[in-house]
């Protein structure tokens, strides 16, 4: 049911796009008001999210290891899984962020005829790291819309993109994996049962919005063939904002707009805002080095202690009643103590 039930929302928005689009009300509802509200919320919630995970204290190291720490001279260390410098954890964090290094050394474990089986799940990191990566291109390949004149590495990741120049326009080798890439990671919810009993709405609703949102991208450069020269006049006047709808602008697009419009609103309350939380993870950020510094919990204040010989003297009495032996040096402190008094 939550398939279904992301599936549908999103179709929905897809029909508002539909809908909307062919009055003049509407279409300037999508094209101004819904992009200018989608990144304000976008905004000031990342920010929010962001400051409150940079707010929560962390007294404490506790990173997340797999590797030997720093101790002795005489024993091997692993400097990135267990890093104790600020460079183990910068080299740490790249390999992490660009490479999904934890991701590519996960296993998968099943019970194969009562008997506990580990595998390789390599297929995972390899759908995650291609969508990952083809969203990036994408959207650096999109600043070419927003600024004027277009940057030269920009212009440079274009003809790297459609190098094989299959079809007229070239045909983007980004946007073929970031396609295949999203319907393997919803073909792996769908078919395996126990990551779809895991599985929540909003799950299903973050795939099916990127799916909708690279799709749509598809038709509007292969099938529909909207006029990139329009297209990139309008969004100067929003980036501008001094938007000026031009009439030619069609409802693919309008679709497409609406479709990321409604993922950056989204962005902050979902899973996706991983992408910012990553970085102030204290799992990942920060070095082991527990062995050579002594970390103090800064919020400790002084607090009256009750010690052993104070509890001992409290109930002597009790203790004795109750047979039960005493501390022979706090006794004999204790006999001393009484001989003089």
């Amino acid at each position: 049911m939550n398939v279904l039930y992301s599936l549908i929302a999103v179709l929905l928005v897809v029909l508002v796009g539909v809908v909307a689009g062919r009055g003049d009300a509407g279409r300037a509802f999508i094209a101004v008001a819904v992009p200018y509200t989608a990144a304000a919320i976008f905004l000031v919630g990342l920010c929010y999210r962001v400051l409150r995970w940079a707010w929560t204290p962390v007294p404490f190291r506790i990173p997340t290891t797999c590797g030997q720490q720093k101790s002795l001279p005489w024993i091997k260390a692993n400097p990135i899984d267990n890093p104790s410098s600020g460079w183990g954890v910068v080299a740490r964090m790249a390999l992490e962020v660009l490479a999904f290094r934890s991701l590519f050394r996960n296993n998968q474990a099943r019970i194969d005829k009562d008997r506990l089986v580990f595998g390789e799940n390599k297929f995972l990191w390899l759908g995650a790291i291609a969508f990952h990566w083809a969203l990036l291109i994408v959207l650096l390949r999109h600043l070419r819309l927003l600024v004027e004149p277009i940057p030269a590495f920009v212009l440079t990741l274009q003809k790297v993109d459609g190098f094989f120049q299959i079809t007229a326009p070239d045909l983007y080798a980004s946007d073929v994996v970031l396609i295949v890439a999203l319907g393997y990671l919803l073909f792996r919810r769908l078919q395996d049962p126990l990551v779809r009993y895991i599985s929540l709405f909003t799950d299903y609703l973050a795939l099916f919005l990127l799916l909708g949102v690279g799709v749509s991208g598809v038709l509007i450069r292969y099938v529909v063939r909207a006029d990139i020269t329009t297209i990139k006049q309008f969004a100067l006047s929003l980036a501008a904002f001094h938007p000026v709808i031009p009439p030619a602008l069609s409802i693919v697009f309008l679709v497409h707009l609406l479709l990321v419009s409604t993922l950056a609103a989204y962005f902050p309350f979902s899973k996706l805002v991983h992408m910012g939380g990553v970085f102030l993870s204290p799992t990942r950020n920060l070095a082991n080095n527990n062995r050579r510094v002594r970390h103090i919990n800064p919020w400790n204040y002084p607090v009256k202690t009750h010690s052993y010989a104070e509890w001992e003297e409290e109930f002597r009495d009790k203790i004795k009643t109750a047979g039960i032996p005493l501390d022979t040096s706090l006794e004999a402190d204790h006999a001393g103590k009484t001989s003089a008094d």
